[in-house]
C-alpha cells in the first residue's frame, strides 16, 4: 500500500508540472500595453489550435499594435447618455432626415428589393446608415484588426471581443476582410459598422457581384442591415416605434435606449409615417 500512494504521489507531481507550461502560456488579458506582445504570441497558438490557419494569422496579426485610441474611446462613451433631444442634436437627426429622404429616392429601386426581401422598409435603414457614418462619409480612422484585438486582450470584455477577433480572423481567411481595414475604434465594419461576428452571420451580397463588401457596397451594407434586423425578429409590415412589434429588432442593433428611439423617429420621418 504505501508503494502505491508513493506512486500515486509520484504521477500526481508529474501531472501537475506538465500542466504549468501549458497554463502559462495560455493568453492572459492585461489593463494596458505591456502584456499584449506576450498575449498576442499566446493567442496566435490558441488560434491556431482552433482551425486558423498560421498563414492566416502571421499575415492577419503582421501589423497589429496596442491600440490607445480604442482604449481611450471604449472607456468614454458618454453620448448614450444625452437626452433623446441632445442625442438627436448631437447626431444631426434634421440633417440625416433631410438627406436620407433625397438618398431614398436616388436609391428607391435598391430599397425596393431590399423591402421585397428582407420586409425592412427604407426608414430605419437610412436613420443607421446616417448615424452610424454619415451614409458612407466616414468610416472610422483605427486599425481594424488592432481594435477587436486590444479589445479581446481588454480585460474589461475580454471574452465577447474574443469571440469578435476569432470571426475577424475568418473573414481574413475567407478573403472578406483585407488585414489593413480601417474603421470604427471597437473595430466595427463598414457602412452601417457591423462588429465580425455579425458580418459572418449576416453579411449578404446585395449587389450581386459574388462578394461581400461593406465598406464599398452601399447595396452590401444596406441589404446586410435588413438582414440584421430581419435575423432578430422583424416582421414585415409591423411597426418599428416603441410598443410596436419590430421595436425590438432595432433593440438588437444597439443596446442604448436613446439610440433605439432615434432610429425609430428618423426613420419614420424619411419614410413619411
Amino acid at each position: 500500500m504505501g508503494m502505491i500512494k508513493s506512486v500515486a504521489k509520484v504521477l500526481a507531481a508529474m501531472i501537475a508540472t506538465a500542466a504549468v507550461p501549458a497554463a502559462a502560456q495560455a493568453a492572459k488579458c492585461g489593463n494596458d500595453g505591456g502584456g499584449f506582445s506576450a498575449w498576442v504570441e499566446a493567442f496566435k497558438d490558441e488560434a491556431a489550435g482552433r482551425g486558423i490557419s498560421r498563414s492566416t494569422l502571421d499575415k492577419a496579426f503582421a501589423n497589429v499594435n496596442y491600440a490607445k485610441a480604442t482604449i481611450r474611446a471604449d472607456r468614454g462613451q458618454k453620448s448614450f447618455k444625452l437626452s433623446l433631444d441632445q442625442f438627436m442634436q448631437k447626431r444631426g437627426g434634421k440633417a440625416i432626415i433631410n438627406r436620407g429622404k433625397s438618398l431614398k429616392k436616388q436609391n428607391a429601386a435598391l430599397f425596393e428589393r431590399i423591402e421585397a426581401r428582407y420586409g425592412v422598409p427604407a426608414g430605419p435603414l437610412l436613420a443607421i446608415w446616417g448615424m452610424e457614418t454619415g451614409f458612407g462619409g466616414f468610416l472610422g480612422k483605427e486599425h481594424t484588426l488592432s481594435a477587436v484585438a486590444t479589445l479581446a486582450y481588454d480585460c474589461r470584455r475580454s471574452d465577447y471581443f474574443t469571440n469578435q477577433l476569432y470571426a475577424a480572423l475568418q473573414l481574413v481567411q475567407n478573403g472578406t476582410l483585407s488585414t489593413t481595414a480601417r474603421g470604427a475604434a471597437h473595430g466595427e465594419i463598414g457602412q452601417t459598422q457591423f462588429l465580425p461576428a455579425n458580418v459572418l452571420k449576416y453579411g449578404v451580397d446585395g449587389d450581386g457581384n459574388g462578394r461581400i463588401d461593406l465598406v464599398g457596397s452601399k447595396a452590401d451594407a444596406l441589404a446586410s442591415t435588413a438582414n440584421f434586423l430581419r435575423g432578430h425578429g422583424w416582421s414585415a409590415g409591423s411597426g418599428y416605434q416603441p410598443g410596436q412589434g419590430n421595436f425590438g429588432a432595432l433593440q438588437g442593433w444597439n443596446a442604448a435606449s436613446v439610440y433605439q428611439r432615434a432610429i425609430a423617429i428618423i426613420g419614420a420621418e424619411i419614410d413619411g409615417d
